[in-house]
């Protein structure tokens, strides 16, 4: 089997007046690439807890980072030589606003069966390491960090959110009432019966601030007479 190579193919058009191709060669797979992927939590402190209640706002970009290697050497390192940053540039536009979109360029960076990342670069960081005695730069580490870019529209399909499905709990604010909180997490103000139902502690009406309410799933029917 032959050696599957590394690809960053451009999701945009391409722009040639940016000396960025469709396609941009990366000349030796990189011997490894970091891949993490974050949640944001909010605390939410609660009086006579121990610890805050975790809540969870919103996932953040997966991001990949690797490194990559460009040499030239093959060609000669005196007099007639070829200038690295050749390869280089392409990759360094990646993080440069393009003319015609007026962005920085979308690319899905490809590497055998199991990598397939539609990102935007975050940084590219570039590190000449060997010249010519002329001063021309034959050898070059080049270090890319990328961000996951996903459309609002593939989220929503791939999430398929269910906001009434598994068991949750809310946090009572201000002068908030129980139709009030079942038509903001279930869209309708008539399932507060529900609520009250399983906090039987709780003023079924207007429940004290503070107050950790237990949002159950709801069954078919659930909340209306």
């Amino acid at each position: 089997m032959g050696l599957v190579k590394a690809i960053i193919e451009l999701i945009d058009p391409p722009d040639p007046e940016r000396q960025l191709p469709a396609q941009i060669p990366v000349q030796f797979n990189p011997a490894e690439y970091s891949r993490a992927k974050s949640a944001l939590l909010a605390e939410i402190g609660i009086p006579g807890l121990d610890s805050p209640i975790l809540q969870f706002v919103r996932g953040q970009n997966e991001r990949i980072t690797l490194d990559l290697l460009f040499d030239t050497t093959d060609d000669g390192m005196a007099g007639s030589v070829s200038d690295v940053s050749v390869l280089t540039e392409p990759l360094h536009q990646l993080v440069k606003v393009q003319p015609k979109t007026h962005a920085v360029p979308r690319f899905r960076l490809t590497w055998g069966p199991s990598l397939s990342f539609e990102a935007v670069a975050e940084s590219v960081q570039q590190r000449f390491v060997l010249f010519s005695p002329d001063g021309v730069p034959l050898r070059a580490q080049v270090s890319v960090a990328m961000r996951e870019y996903v459309t609002l529209q593939k989220q929503l399909q791939e999430l398929n959110l269910q906001s009434s499905d598994h068991t949750r709990v809310h946090l009572v604010r201000g002068r908030e009432t129980m139709p009030g909180i079942a038509a903001a997490e279930y869209g309708d103000p008539a399932v507060w019966r529900v609520i009250a139902d399983s906090n039987p502690g709780s003023d079924p009406r207007r429940p004290a601030p503070g107050t950790l309410l237990r949002l159950p799933p709801l069954e078919p029917g659930a909340g209306r007479s």
